[in-house]
C-alpha cells in the first residue's frame, strides 16, 4: 500500500480524506456503523456514511484516498472494535494507472457558518472495495498516530486567523482618526486622533499581540517535541519528549483556537461598525476561526483529554516533567518576570494536587473543571515563552531596539493584564462540581 499510494500524495497528484464522524457518532466514535466486509482477494467491501468529510470531493487532483474507520462483522463493541481502512476515489491498477470508478461518492456538501472554501462533504460508500491498513481492530489508535500533528496544525490554523485579524486591526487603528487622546490631541493638524491612541484600542491591539506572538513561540516548542520525540538519539530525552507531546498537544489545540476567536473578536471590534461589514475582512476571519474549536476533537474533549487521561490518571508525571523545565529555566534565567511565572506555575501545581483528590472521590469533577484547568495551563504555558522571549530581548536589546523593545514592552503586558486571569481560573476549578448540578434537567 505504502508503495503504492505514499509516493502521488507526496507528490500532490492524489489528495487524501479522514472519514471518521458520521451522523450519530462525533466524538463517540465506538458506535460507528459502517462496516467491511472481508472479499476473497483479501480486500473489504465498505458500506455506510461519513459526514463533515473535509476534502472528500474536488477535481483539483487526479484521486482521492479516503483513511475510513470501519467494523468488520464480528468486530468487538466500541472503540475496540474499529479498523481502519484504505478507501481510494479511483481504483488503482496494478502498473500504478488508474482505473476504474470506486463506489464511493459525495452525497452533499455543507452550506457552513465559516471555511466556505474547503468542499466539507457527506461521504457514501456502496459496498466500495478498501484494504486494511494495520492490524485488524486496531483502527483508531492507526488513526490517532496523525492526531498530534493533526491537531497542533489546527490550532496553529487559530493563531494564524488571529494574526491576520491583529495586522488588519493594527492598519486600521493607525488610519482611522476619531475623538482626540485622554492627555490632549497629537495630531494638530487634524481635527481628530488615530484610535491607536485610544486605551481600550490599546488593550484589544496588545492582548492580540501578546496571544498571537506567545502561541506562535509555544507552537514552535510543541514542535520541537515532536522533532525530539521521533529522533532524538538519547532514549531519556526522547522518553520526555514523548511525555511533553502527549501533555501539551491537547493545549496547543484548544488553547490557540480558543485566543483565536478572542483576537479575532477583538480584531472585529476595533473596526467598529466596519468589522460587521463583509468586505472589511473580519467577519469573515471570526466565522472561519470558530470551526477550528470544533474539528479534530472539540476543546471541550481536549480539555478532558488533558485532565483526566493526561494529568489524573498518570498522577500528574507529565505535568511534573514540564513544571521542573519551567522552574530549572527561572532559576537559571536572569529574566524579569521569573518570581511571576514561578507563582502562576505554583498555582497550576496547587489546583493539580487538589483537583487528584477530589477525582477520588467525585467522578464530575474533572469535567466540571476540565475547560478552566486547560485554560490555566495554557496561561502558565504563554508566561514560561514570554519569559523566555524577554530573556532573549534583554540580552539581544542593543541589536534591534524596537524589535527587542516591543518584546519587552509585551511582556510586561502579559503579565500584568493576561497572566492574572490564572487568579479567576483557579477560583472557578475550586468551585468543584456542584454548581453545575444544582439543576435537574428539566429545568434547564
Amino acid at each position: 500500500l505504502k508503495t503504492t499510494y505514499l509516493p502521488p500524495m507526496y507528490e500532490g497528484r492524489w489528495a487524501g480524506s479522514m472519514c471518521l464522524t458520521e451522523a450519530h457518532a462525533g466524538t463517540d466514535l465506538g458506535i460507528i456503523r459502517t462496516r467491511a466486509e472481508p472479499q476473497a482477494d483479501g480486500s473489504y467491501r465498505i458500506t455506510g456514511s461519513k459526514i463533515f468529510i473535509t476534502g472528500g470531493e474536488h477535481d483539483l487532483t487526479e484521486n482521492i484516498i479516503h483513511l475510513v474507520l470501519a467494523k468488520l462483522p464480528d468486530a468487538p463493541a466500541g472503540p475496540k472494535g474499529i479498523s481502519l481502512f484504505l478507501v481510494p476515489k479511483v481504483m488503482v491498477n496494478a502498473d500504478g494507472s488508474l482505473g476504474e470508478r470506486n463506489a464511493v461518492s459525495c452525497g452533499s456538501i455543507e452550506h457552513k457558518m465559516g471555511i466556505k472554501a474547503s468542499a466539507t462533504c457527506v461521504m457514501n460508500f456502496d459496498g466500495a472495495t478498501g484494504y486494511l491498513i494495520g492490524e485488524i481492530n486496531k483502527g483508531l489508535a492507526a488513526m490517532f498516530t496523525m492526531m498530534n500533528y493533526e491537531r497542533l496544525s489546527i490550532g496553529i490554523q487559530g493563531i494564524g486567523c488571529a494574526e491576520a485579524s491583529y495586522q488588519l486591526a493594527v492598519a486600521y487603528a493607525r488610519e482611522r482618526i476619531q475623538s482626540r487622546a485622554a492627555t490632549g490631541p497629537v495630531n494638530h493638524d487634524k481635527i481628530a486622533d488615530p484610535i491607536i491612541v485610544h486605551a481600550d484600542v490599546r488593550r484589544m491591539l496588545l492582548t492580540m499581540k501578546a496571544l498571537n506572538e506567545g502561541g506562535r513561540a509555544f507552537a514552535c516548542y510543541v514542535g520541537q517535541q515532536l522533532d525530539l520525540a521521533k529522533y532524538a538519539e538519547d532514549t531519556s530525552e526522547q522518553q520526555n519528549a514523548e511525555a511533553l507531546v502527549a501533555l501539551l498537544t491537547p493545549i496547543a489545540k484548544a488553547f490557540f483556537t480558543d485566543n483565536g476567536l478572542e483576537a479575532c473578536v477583538h480584531g472585529q471590534q476595533v473596526f467598529g461598525g466596519h468589522g460587521y461589514i463583509r468586505e472589511w475582512g473580519q467577519e469573515q476571519l471570526v466565522r472561519d476561526v470558530r470551526i477550528a474549536q470544533i474539528y479534530e476533537g472539540t476543546n471541550g474533549i481536549q480539555a478532558l483529554d488533558l485532565l483526566g487521561r493526561k494529568v489524573v490518571a498518570n498522577g500528574g508525571a507529565a505535568l511534573r516533567l514540564f513544571a521542573s523545565e519551567v522552574r530549572e529555566f527561572a532559576h537559571a534565567n536572569e529574566s524579569p518576570y521569573g518570581d511571576r511565572l514561578v507563582e502562576a506555575l505554583e498555582r497550576l501545581e496547587a489546583v493539580s494536587g487538589w483537583l487528584l483528590e477530589q477525582a477520588k472521590a467525585d467522578p464530575n469533577s474533572v469535567g466540571a473543571a476540565s475547560v478552566e484547568y486547560l485554560h490555566l495551563s495554557g496561561y502558565v504555558a504563554y508566561a514560561y515563552m514570554w519569559a523566555r522571549m524577554a530573556a532573549v530581548a534583554q540580552s539581544k536589546h542593543s541589536e534591534d531596539e524596537a524589535f527587542y523593545s516591543g518584546k519587552l514592552a509585551t511582556a510586561e503586558f502579559f503579565f500584568a493584564r493576561l497572566l492574572p486571569r490564572t487568579l479567576s481560573l483557579e477560583a472557578s476549578i475550586r468551585a468543584g462540581s456542584q454548581p453545575l448540578y444544582s439543576l435537574a434537567a428539566e429545568q434547564f
